[in-house]
């Protein structure tokens, strides 16, 4: 039996290559496709491998009529629909340890950043100035760190942080103790992390719980003065709250990598706020990173078509309903 793999995104040509190596396998991998041309392909469809620019929503799900798998390369399945492809006896499956490192690494630079406004001084050297009194930072030393979400890429967050002699806090409901113990940190709970924290990074999945955590509310427990970094997902802080806690100086500032919308739109109360540091979504954007998770993502896909084998399934239990 022949399978149909389609690649609507641009993904590391590793992945194409084992794909292409199996005799079972047809791929047809012609780089970023429009929405209307993958909407037209998605009926001979056995699989799809996709990153963050294709929405698999119900829309493209309903029109397929052979998918029985969707692989995502990178952690976050925002861009699926999961009730759609559980309806439909569709796996979806993620490739969680692919991109770790590079987002623990882009995380703890996006603090060291924050912390020293290294940016800031950056722009005002190619503006010809020579402003050192402008850029007085803090050290993480003896700072404390607020997880929020320890998972891998939290966890390893936290051992850079605990190397730089910071101080980790973390808050995770569904992380046993003992893993904690394990990485030297303590488990602590959220309005205690708020209290505690001099930097606070976001490391949670988006649920109703999680949606908009950051918000005036939130923000008025914590410390003054806090720091708060985001390459998480953009729609666990409520941009407009957030902007007035720095406005009103009880936020020092904030490191964005990921927003609600991307990009984000004209009139963002974020975007251009003097404190605030913005990247466009760059956080797995290493060699390394992107090599690995499309690779994961074939071979999950390989296996699934060919031996029925099925991990890293985000959906499973919408599939047993």
């Amino acid at each position: 039996m022949t399978y149909h793999v389609l690649v609507p995104d641009s993904v590391h040509p590793s992945a194409v290559r084992i794909l292409e190596s199996v005799p079972e396998i047809n791929v047809t991998a012609p780089g970023q496709m429009k929405r209307e041309e993958t909407l037209a392909a998605i009926p001979e469809v056995d699989a799809l491998i996709i990153r963050s620019a294709t929405k698999a929503d119900a829309a493209l799900i309903n029109a397929a009529t052979k998918l029985k798998a969707i692989a995502r390369a990178g952690v976050g399945v925002d861009n699926v629909d999961l009730d759609a492809a559980s309806a439909k006896g569709i796996a979806v499956m993620n490739t969680p340890d692919g991109n770790t490192i590079a987002t623990a690494e882009f995380t703890f630079g996006l603090m060291l950043a924050l912390a020293r406004h290294i940016p800031q001084a950056y722009a005002s050297m190619i503006e010809g100035k020579w402003d050192r009194k402008s850029y007085m930072g803090v050290e993480l030393r003896d700072k404390t760190l607020g997880i929020i979400g320890i998972g891998r890429i939290g966890q390893a967050l936290a051992r850079r942080a605990l190397a730089f002699n910071m101080t980790v806090v973390a808050y995770d409901p569904y992380i046993p103790p003992e893993v904690a113990q394990h990485i030297h940190l303590e488990l602590v709970s959220l309005d205690d992390l708020y209290q505690r924290a001099d930097f606070i990074s976001l490391h949670s999945l988006i649920t109703d719980e999680t949606r908009s955590m950051i918000n005036r509310d939130s923000l008025a427990h914590m410390k003054r003065g806090v720091r708060i970094i985001n390459a998480a997902r953009g729609a666990l802080i409520n941009d407009a709250d957030l902007a007035e806690a720095i406005k009103s100086g009880h936020v020092a500032g904030a490191a964005l990598d990921v927003y609600a919308e991307e990009p984000p739109p004209a009139g963002h109360p974020l975007v251009g706020l003097p404190g605030v540091i913005h990247t466009p979504h760059l956080a797995a954007s290493s060699e390394e990173a992107q090599v690995a998770v499309a690779v994961e993502a074939a071979h999950l896909i390989v296996a699934a078509l060919t031996r029925g084998e099925y991990k890293n399934v985000v959906n499973a239990d919408g599939l047993k309903k």
